[in-house]
């Protein structure tokens, strides 16, 4: 049964981080606003915010910040002159945690919602044209036509599957069954070792498996800082990761309530037998049901969204936003500036997003954090460098913190002292990384930086003596 028409200014479909923040904007702007999301969570309710709260960055984070506190308690609580016996590992209850701060997340982002008078309608969408959605309802068969001006597409990635990796979330798991086990696997394999790989092991690690990462690349992290990423391979594998780079994986099975992964590398192919395997291979754009054929929406070969540069797809007043464009890499918040953006433009205003200003985060212990460019992609394009490094190990804080592993770097241009890159391992880069961001949108120079006074002892004295190191 088809209802009858509703009219909005403004549809958004999608209620992860770009759809919420686009949503919560376009009301601020006076813009009658709706926002539309199907998805569920384990108690089959409907909760905004996407994968990125529910099963990826916030999920994540939450679960790693108890597996820190857990190897603390088990690994280097003594070295602070505390003794404790009896430390037991309760995984349901660290998971119940977890679940529980994403439902108060989840309840929060629906009081926003309610508060700026936005109808969050929990169905499945679909784009018939340049200003009609269909919606299907959740729980019944019910179909209904809304109407708006401008709509806005923001249904966010899911995992890439693999078809040798068969996923059954039994024993061959993805990343949000990754996240809520019941049991710590003796034995784990991850196939993949880019970021959302990483993060997982850093978790599992940390709560005792033998956790081992298959990376199909040669290079660890290559997008990365070369020197960074090199400190990166050598802390993670001083913490006991067993990181296996050109490791091609070409078959998993499971069998006995095992699996059997097999693998091809320089040497030839090996075999691995593992409790769990877990799939962390990337993602892609959520648009395969996005839109309707006769919409014309157009799409490139690998399902993202052709979009220019203030986020307008080929149809007039539909727009894409967040993990659905190749406008920047999937990341929340570079969806959440694109969100407000394109509510700025539909309200009649104009902020370009500096996305050469963007900052990158991989949530591991240590954490790294990164904006601008690498010394290997300056060098490459024969800019005139200079370059500042500063440890932590120098730096009290973290010697206090008993957390000193890691570096910041600093690369500023040696003919204007303009700063191009910022890159930074070690605890609370995420934190860290702000100053360098906010440093670059201000076009400010080493000089400017290395004359900011800092609070000491801080973390951030690091920034400021890689400043001064310039050279």
């Amino acid at each position: 049964m088809l209802k009858k028409k509703s009219h909005y200014d403004v549809i958004v479909i999608g209620a992860g981080p770009a759809g919420f923040a686009s949503a919560i904007r376009c009301a601020q702007q006076g813009l009658k606003t709706a926002c539309i999301d199907n998805w569920r969570n384990k108690k089959n309710q409907g909760r905004l915010g996407g994968s990125h709260l529910n099963t990826g960055g916030v999920a994540s984070m939450t679960l790693l910040e108890s597996a820190k506190l857990y190897h603390q308690l088990k690994h280097d609580i003594e070295n602070h002159g505390i003794h404790v016996e009896g430390v037991n590992l309760d995984l349901p209850q660290m998971v119940q945690r977890k679940d529980k701060i994403i439902d108060q997340i989840g309840h929060k982002m629906a009081d926003l919602f309610a508060h700026h008078k936005i109808d969050y309608i929990q169905a499945k969408a679909k784009l018939l044209n340049l200003r009609q959605v269909e919606i299907a309802a959740m729980d019944t068969a019910e179909l209904s036509i809304l109407d708006a001006e401008h709509i806005i597409l923001s249904t966010g990635s899911s995992p890439i599957k693999l078809p040798y990796a068969p996923i059954d979330n039994e024993f061959i798991i993805d990343s949000m069954a990754a996240l809520n086990l019941d049991v710590v696997p003796k034995k784990l394999a991850i196939i993949g070792a880019g970021v959302v790989g990483l993060e997982l092991a850093s978790i599992w690690n940390r709560l005792g498996a033998e956790t081992i990462l298959l990376e199909a690349q040669e290079n660890f992290l290559s997008l990365l800082d070369q020197q960074v990423s090199g400190e990166a391979y050598r802390i993670y594998q001083d913490q006991g990761l067993d990181l296996r780079l050109g490791a091609r994986v070409i078959s998993a099975k499971k069998a006995n309530k095992k699996v059997t992964v097999d693998y091809q590398d320089q040497d030839g192919t090996h075999s691995l037998r593992v409790d769990k395997l877990i799939v962390a291979s990337g993602r892609k754009p959520n648009t395969s049901e996005l839109a309707a054929p006769e919409a014309n929406l157009l799409l490139d070969e690998n399902g993202y969204i052709y979009v220019d540069g203030n986020c307008r797809t080929n149809l007039p007043g539909v727009y894409a936003i967040g993990d659905l464009t190749l406008l920047g890499p999937m990341l929340a918040h570079k969806g959440i500036e694109e969100g407000i953006f394109v509510a700025d433009i539909i309200a009649g205003f104009h902020n370009p997003i500096n996305y050469g200003n963007l900052p990158s985060v991989i949530y591991t212990e240590p954490e790294i954090a990164w904006v601008g460019q690498t010394e290997q992609a300056l060098r490459a394009t024969g800019e005139a460098i200079k370059i500042g490094i500063y440890p932590l190990t120098a730096t009290i804080r973290a010697l206090a913190m008993g957390k000193s592993e890691g570096m910041v770097k600093i690369i500023a241009s040696a003919v204007n002292d303009k700063i191009l890159g910022v890159h930074i391992i070690g605890t609370q880069a995420s934190e860290l990384i702000a100053e360098a961001v906010l440093a670059m949108e201000f076009s400010a120079s080493s000089e400017d930086l290395a004359r900011t006074i800092h609070a000491r002892p801080t973390l951030s004295e690091a920034v400021h003596d890689a400043a001064l190191a310039l050279k």
